[in-house]
């Protein structure tokens, strides 16, 4: 069930939206960047399918028609089930599915048309499986140009907690990655060090855009998405070059934790 009745869901989602895409277009004008170069993905890890279906309804309805809403999820299972949950509950509302947290390469065969772009590339393993899956849908008559999408997620803080290639190795990986023509890499992503001011994470958005041009320069690929910034600091990241930003509490409201899922 959801957290609301329908119609006051409604109403707390899109006064959740209209806020969340203010804060995005006052912060791209302020760096002198247009709103539409940035895209929001609205993370909906723990929240109902009936909460995305209502968003993407509102979505359609005029707050960003021109595109289909993107839902961020963070678990496989968890993101498998409720896509299906979505589609029938809104069905003539498009959603694009993104995979925003940590995939073992056990996994990664689901991603390949589930998700159109996985924001967590971290190792060669799972590119390799990646590419595989991608391989294996075009041979069972899926579309022969199809590639996946990816983002290679970089530590940026290294942090011993958290996932990601250290910076001085994102070079070396994305050269690897470029080299596979199943898969599409975009860009870079990152979870800076959580600090109490959001302040505190524009050096870690400033080094990675930084290395997203020393790569580019160094392999002479563009890489044209940087995915970093949330709820807290997301006006930071804006003016640090993002142009995915990833939201969740400031849109859905806090949802209590669940067990994990597999």
């Amino acid at each position: 069930m959801p957290p609301f009745p329908p119609l006051l869901e409604a109403e707390f989602l899109r006064k959740n939206l209209d806020a969340v895409l203010a804060r995005i277009a006052t912060a791209a004008r302020a760096a002198g960047r247009a709103p539409e170069e940035i895209t929001l993905v609205s993370v909906a890890k723990f929240h109902s399918a009936e909460a995305v279906a209502a968003l993407a309804r509102l979505w359609q309805q005029g707050l960003r028609g021109d595109k289909p809403a993107a839902i961020g999820e963070n678990y496989l299972q968890e993101a498998l089930a409720k896509r299906g949950q979505v589609e029938f509950l809104a069905p003539t509302n498009p959603v694009e599915w993104h995979f925003i947290g940590h995939l073992q390469s056990r996994k990664a065969k689901n991603i390949p048309g589930n998700f159109c772009l996985l924001h967590t590339l971290d190792s060669e393993k799972l590119a390799c499986v990646l590419q595989k899956s991608v391989r294996e849908i075009r041979d069972n008559g899926g579309p022969a140009g199809m590639r996946q999408r990816v983002l290679l997620q970089v530590n940026i803080g290294r942090e011993e907690q958290k996932d990601g290639v250290h910076p001085e190795e994102a070079e070396g990986l994305a050269e690897v990655v470029s080299g596979m023509p199943e898969l599409a890499l975009e860009g870079l992503m990152c979870i800076p060090p959580f600090g109490a001011a959001p302040e505190l994470s524009r050096p870690y958005f400033a080094a990675l855009r930084e290395l997203r041009e020393k790569i580019e320069n160094s392999l002479g690929i563009a890489l044209p998405q940087l995915s970093m910034g949330m709820s807290h600091d997301l006006e930071l990241a804006i003016a640090e070059g993002a142009t995915i930003v990833r939201v969740g509490t400031d849109i859905f409201g806090r949802r209590k934790t669940p067990s994990r899922p597999e």
